[in-house]
């Protein structure tokens, strides 16, 4: 439990997966991944309706024009307006990023409620943030590392197949194409995760009140590791690299994330 909010939670937990379908259809094109993603995103925006009309009914007596509300109805609004914007024009990046930006201001917002009366103290909900950060991060960086891990392998039998050196080894090992596919999609499921990490990370900044860790050399450092990845993913998609090069990219954005989180005892942030 993050908050103290059966619904709250919902609504975080739900958003963070309509998000993860979201981002595979945005570099990928999946369709279905993008009917999961809306209808998960149509789950999110209900329940934050419910969530704003049983807020009003039960606190007719305190000012609604909080910051809390303010924030929380931004939020519904960036989740109405990408909706529509998904109905009506079919731009997916706009839709991943806007609900990216809703999706932080629903973690920032956490502690700025001032009518509940369960409302956790603070170092306990600091905490709850970052497990949650850094589940998400593990999640990212266990599925980057399988991707890595089947580009090592494709380099490997891409450099046999070359030479002609067959082995048991070699003939148990997937196809070509199948380990570049598998590549791809843990890449894609990966990037979300940390992508979202990186959000609770800024989150739990700003509630803090620590506002100067966001120049921290290890969330640039973060950012050019993302850049990274999706320079992957343009690549990929405008075949600029293909086949064995491509798997070489992908090992060398993966160097890089283990690069950068080797360098979490010297962060401030992490400290």
């Amino acid at each position: 439990m993050l908050t103290n909010s059966w619904i709250y939670d919902a609504i975080i937990y739900t958003y963070a997966l309509s998000l993860l379908f979201y981002f595979s259809d945005t570099v990928g094109r999946n369709r279905r991944a993008k009917r999961m993603g809306t209808g998960l995103l149509v789950f999110v925006w209900v329940l934050q309706t419910i969530f704003l009309v049983v807020r009003i009914i039960r606190h007719q007596d305190v000012p609604i024009i909080s910051s809390f509300e303010f924030m929380f109805l931004f939020s519904w609004l960036l989740v109405t307006a990408s909706l529509a914007i998904n109905r009506f024009f079919s731009i997916e990046y706009v839709v991943f990023f806007v609900n990216l930006v809703g999706f932080a201001l629903l973690i920032i917002n956490m502690l700025n409620d001032p009518t509940s009366s369960s409302v956790m103290v603070e170092w306990e909900m600091m905490h709850n943030l970052l497990v949650f950060h850094i589940a998400l991060a593990a999640c990212g960086f266990a599925s980057l590392t399988v991707g890595a891990i089947f580009s090592g392998m494709y380099v490997f039998l891409h450099h046999r197949l070359k030479r002609k050196q067959w082995s048991e080894a070699v003939r148990r090992l997937p196809s070509l194409e199948r380990m570049e596919r598998m590549s791809y999609f843990a890449v894609i499921v990966g990037i979300p995760f940390f992508l979202l990490s990186l959000a609770v990370a800024i989150g739990v900044v700003l509630l803090g009140n620590r506002i100067e860790l966001l120049t921290d050399f290890k969330i640039w450092f973060t950012l050019i590791a993302l850049a990274l990845y999706f320079s992957y993913f343009w690549i990929r998609s405008r075949a600029v690299l293909t086949g064995f090069r491509l798997a070489l990219w992908n090992v060398g954005c993966y160097a890089f994330m283990v690069l950068n989180f080797s360098l979490n005892s010297l962060s401030a942030f992490h400290r």
